[in-house]
Formats: structure tokens, C-alpha cells, sequence
């Protein structure tokens, strides 16, 4: 699985036993944070068809939470065989609706169109800073690691990556950050070379959709072009929504690793 990782960009992991408990129990820690009220302010988008709910799940480091015991299975192991054992901050419960995506507070038409026609596809820790909304490396994520906590139908707006635009990007910020001290990385204009690597990825690479059941996990590359899909007419998933946790723990201390590790 880490070759497929590092090949394509993604990898899915057969559900485990160990993961399906862990679920299980994350499960309800999350739909008691979905319904608190502070939570639903904050977090709830999208005219009420997408929760963001970044933070929301109270995990300890080693991904415990409500007494589940610490995060195992061979996603975790894939992930710390290859950037160390990091320590997990608080999951994003990220849960979606039917009739997802509807436009976000703030949210332009050309905005609301990308989210919609292009699963508002994006790289991880690139965010946009400022009025003109300058692509800027803000976080350095080592990988993402999707676990579903509700059983849907594969359309309920699965996790969307586009294979292999891992590579395209990862020349993108070579060629952007590698002759800068990694201290300066974060104070880049990257908003050109990246919309044109975005460009290259949309005309290369395939898009994939993830369709994944509480127990099974999946890894996705740092780099990876990735994004949300729409919610398919007739979709069918439980009261709770599509209802997935994420987590992206960063890399520890001032190295050049984020950009350097496979």
C-alpha cells in the first residue's frame, strides 16, 4: 500500500477490526459534537448541507477518543512507516448532506462554481491569504487519512483525488520553494504556479472517487489534488449524513521534510 501511495497518489485499506471499533466509538463522539449548538454555529456551511467541523473530534495524540484506545490498523502503520509517529491534533468531523454542495457564506459564483463543477479541488496547507486571496504555504501537512463513520451509498459526495497529480504538484513547489530557506517557504506567492499545475492536473490526471465503509481507511499524498463531490441524486446515507473524520498532522520542528519526504 505504500507503494500504491506513493505510485498514485492514494491508497484504500480493507477494512479491520481494529479501525471498525474505533469508528464505532468515534462515531458517537462526533454526532454529540455535530448537534452542540456552538458547533452548529461555527461549523455548519453551505446552507446547511455541509458541517466543516474542523477540531471537533476530542481525540487524544494517539488518535483515543471516548475510550476507544489508541488509532491503529495499516493505514496509521503505511503513514508511520513513512513520515514517523507524529501526534494526531483534533479530527475533522466532516460530514456532508443531500443536496450538497449549495453555496458558502461569503462564497462567490466562480467559487460556487469550482465547488460544485470541480469538487472545489485543492492541496492541503495552501491557503488563501488576504483580499486577493494569495495561495500561501500556511500548513505542512505530512498525509491525510480519511475514516468514514457512517455506512453510505458510494454517490453520498465521496472523497474526490485525482491520481497521480501528486507528482505534478510536488515539481510545482521544487521548483517554487527548494533554492528558499524552508523559513521563507510561507511568505511565497505561489497563486500562478500553482492554478497552473491545478490546470495540468485537470487536463492529465484521472479523477477518482473514494467510496469508503466505517472500518476501511485511506491514505492520500500530501500533495494530492483532492476535493468533496456532489451529493448524487437518490444517494442514500443514515440521518447522520456522510459522516468522515480526517486527520492531517503536521511535520514537527523547522525541517525541510515536507518538501523533501517521499
Amino acid at each position: 500500500m505504500v507503494e500504491a501511495l506513493l505510485r498514485d497518489g492514494w491508497a484504500q485499506f480493507a477494512a479491520q477490526d481494529s479501525v471498525a471499533r474505533w469508528a464505532q466509538v468515534a462515531h458517537k463522539v462526533a454526532v454529540s459534537r455535530v448537534a452542540d449548538p456552538d458547533q452548529r454555529a461555527k461549523w455548519l456551511q453551505c446552507e446547511g448541507t455541509w458541517f466543516v467541523g474542523v477540531d471537533t473530534l476530542p481525540n487524544a495524540p494517539d488518535g483515543a477518543v471516548g475510550g476507544s484506545g489508541p488509532l491503529k490498523g495499516k493505514a496509521m502503520e503505511a503513514a508511520q512507516r513513512l513520515y514517523g509517529v507524529l501526534p494526531l491534533h483534533h479530527g475533522q468531523v466532516s460530514v456532508t448532506y443531500p443536496g450538497y454542495p449549495r453555496p458558502r457564506d461569503g462564497e462567490s459564483d466562480a467559487a460556487f462554481r469550482y465547488r460544485r463543477n470541480r469538487d472545489a479541488a485543492h492541496v492541503d496547507g495552501l491557503l488563501a491569504v488576504g483580499p486577493d486571496r494569495l495561495r500561501m504555504l500556511k500548513e505542512r501537512h505530512a498525509y491525510i487519512l480519511g475514516l468514514p463513520l457512517t455506512d453510505c451509498a458510494a454517490g453520498a459526495s465521496p472523497f474526490v483525488v485525482w491520481e497521480g497529480s501528486h507528482h505534478i504538484m510536488r515539481d510545482m513547489f521544487t521548483k517554487a520553494l527548494a533554492h528558499l530557506p524552508q523559513e521563507a517557504w510561507a511568505d511565497v506567492d505561489l497563486t500562478e504556479a500553482y492554478q497552473a499545475a491545478r490546470r495540468t492536473v485537470f487536463d492529465t490526471c484521472q479523477r477518482v472517487e473514494i467510496a469508503a465503509k466505517p472500518g476501511e481507511a485511506y491514505l492520500v499524498h500530501r500533495f494530492a489534488l483532492h476535493g468533496v463531490a456532489s451529493w448524487a441524486e437518490g444517494a442514500e446515507a443514515p440521518a447522520d449524513g456522510r459522516m468522515i473524520a480526517y486527520f492531517r498532522p503536521e511535520f514537527q520542528g523547522a525541517t525541510r521534510d515536507w518538501l523533501e519526504l517521499p
